[in-house]
């Protein structure tokens, strides 16, 4: 692939991925499916029946669905989309919610029945609503991607149907992705073509940071890190990270800029990023394509592993975030290969256990591991292949570590869904 094709592709990649949101994914895309049920309904339901995978109970289970007054859960998230949701905005669907709005939602939870089913379908992510009034029902559903919509049917009669394999067909092929021709890419691209959307992400990200930074929320681990190491960078690059998801998993209504289908994703690859260079003075344009860096090294992970699963997505982004800042130093890519392989290394047992207020602690060490990876390559030390699961070769390790998270993680996930569901 020439240059300029190459380019052209991963600036389409950051584009897909790189997308506002509010609220944690998992119940926004509910709230995003209850939405679109009401409006082909055309009117608001009497009963609802909702029938998800057993990863959307995981990540939807204890988190605070944003402009509910604290409400948690699935049956909030329907209730947002049902009663207030703007079902043209996608994952920003609760955007328009107005603070008159949130009594109506504990009213629409009194009043009107939900029936909440775990299937099983083949589907990682899956998600089928069901709204009803009297003899009337209107069904969406979502299928592996937060706005994937697939199937969309009023009283029996299909409106829509969709191939439902796995892969969006807009969605640019991630495949071509590698760690060395991601460095290319950044050190290449024309800016200009996707200023905008990195300058989106800083923007919003650093804003839910300083809020969480600012303002309680969760159990105030950015707060925590930074106490009276104030002026330690390698502790603002975590706290201001962890601060971010401190604010989000707990109701905080500013959207992020997502990665990988995920907020934390995107806040983890990107708030170290920007931090580490705004401390050191780097310019807008190494900071722009150090940024280019963390993204594209996160979304290269997860393709392998895929949108949900028991490994944990802000390992990837960690690492992400170690490759980037890898870049900021002067970097390229023997650096950051050594990154990488370091730091998955080291954090690749993390388990994901749902959206909830310990995922900013969650990032607090996978950044944690970014760093350590980038110090053990500029102190001359690194992990070799046949160690545990690191391979010879920075892309045959990012395979195994999607080997173990798709395949060797699955009855793992089972398990933690099971433990979530009993208590």
């Amino acid at each position: 692939m020439d240059q300029e094709k190459r380019n052209q592709r991963y600036s389409n990649i950051l584009k897909e991925e790189l997308r506002p949101a509010m609220g944690c994914t998992e119940p926004i895309a509910i709230a995003y499916a209850a939405a679109k049920a009401r409006s082909v309904l055309g009117k608001l339901p009497n009963r609802i029946s909702a029938q998800v995978s057993g990863n959307i109970i995981k990540n939807v289970k204890s988190v605070v669905v944003p402009h509910t007054g604290g409400l948690r859960g699935i049956p909030a998230a329907i209730a947002a989309g049902t009663v207030a949701g703007d079902p043209d905005a996608e994952l920003e669907v609760l955007s328009c919610v107005k603070d008159s709005d949130t009594a109506a939602f504990a009213d629409f939870l009194r009043s009107v029945p939900i029936e909440l089913s775990c299937v099983e379908t083949g589907h990682i992510f899956d998600i089928l609503i069901t709204s009803y009034y009297g003899s009337e029902c209107a069904s969406v559903r979502i299928a592996d991607y937060h706005t994937n919509i697939v199937r969309i049917q009023k009283n029996g009669q299909t409106l829509l149907e969709k191939d439902c394999s796995g892969k969006r067909s807009s969605e640019t092929d991630h495949s071509c992705l590698t760690i060395e021709e991601i460095v290319n890419y950044a050190e290449t691209v024309d800016l200009d073509s996707i200023r905008p959307v990195l300058e989106r992400q800083i923007a919003c990200n650093m804003a839910i940071a300083k809020e969480g930074m600012t303002h309680n929320y969760g159990a105030n681990i950015g707060k925590t890190i930074l106490l009276n190491r104030e002026n330690d960078i390698n502790y603002q690059m975590r706290a201001w990270a962890a601060a971010a998801s401190d604010a989000r998993m707990n109701g905080c209504e500013m959207p992020v800029i997502i990665n990988s289908g995920s907020g934390n994703q995107g806040i983890t690859c990107s708030v170290p990023v920007i931090v580490y260079a705004r401390e050191t003075g780097a310019s807008e344009e190494l900071l722009l394509r150090a940024l280019c860096v963390s993204n594209l090294v996160t979304i290269h992970l997860k393709t392998g592993i895929g949108r949900l699963s028991a490994y944990c997505g802000a390992v990837s982004a960690g690492v992400g975030a170690g490759a980037g800042i890898a870049f900021l130093k002067g970097g390229r890519f023997e650096m950051i290969a050594h990154t990488v392989v370091n730091a998955v290394a080291i954090t690749s047992g993390i388990v994901c256990d749902g959206a909830k207020a310990s995922c900013a602690a969650k990032i607090a060490a996978a950044v944690d591991a970014g760093l350590l990876g980038l110090a053990m390559y500029e102190n001359g030390n690194q992990f070799f292949g046949g160690e545990g699961i690191v391979k010879k070769g920075v892309e045959n390790t990012i395979d195994n570590i999607g080997k173990l998270a798709r395949f060797g993680m699955e009855q793992t996930d089972r398990e933690i869904i099971h433990l979530m569901m009993e208590s």
